[in-house]
C-alpha cells in the first residue's frame, strides 16, 4: 500500500493550508500595490484581495507567474503551506 493520505473524509483543520504573502514581499520591495498594478496590467482589486489574502480559495496561477516576474521572485516567495496543528 503506499504512504499518501486521502483527503476525501478530511477538514481544512487537519490537512493546513496555505498563506499569501504578497504583502510581506511588496512591502519588503517598497512596491506598492498600485504600482503592481501598473507593472503587470493586474485589475488592483485582484492584486488588492491578494494582498489582504483575503477570500482566495483557488490561486490564479497567471497572476502569481506576471507577480514572480516583475518582482523577481520565487513562487515560495508568495505561497507557503502551513500544515495543520
Amino acid at each position: 500500500m503506499d504512504d499518501f493520505k486521502s483527503i476525501i473524509t478530511y477538514t481544512t483543520q487537519e490537512y493546513g493550508s496555505i498563506k499569501v504573502k504578497l504583502s510581506k514581499v511588496l512591502d519588503g520591495k517598497g512596491i506598492t500595490r498600485n504600482r503592481l498594478h501598473t507593472l503587470t496590467g493586474i485589475k488592483y482589486e485582484v492584486i488588492d484581495r491578494y494582498y489582504k489574502a483575503d477570500n482566495i480559495e483557488m490561486a490564479d496561477l497567471n497572476f502569481l507567474a506576471k507577480v514572480c516576474f516583475v518582482l523577481d521572485c520565487k513562487i515560495e516567495d508568495l505561497l507557503e503551506y502551513q500544515k495543520p496543528e
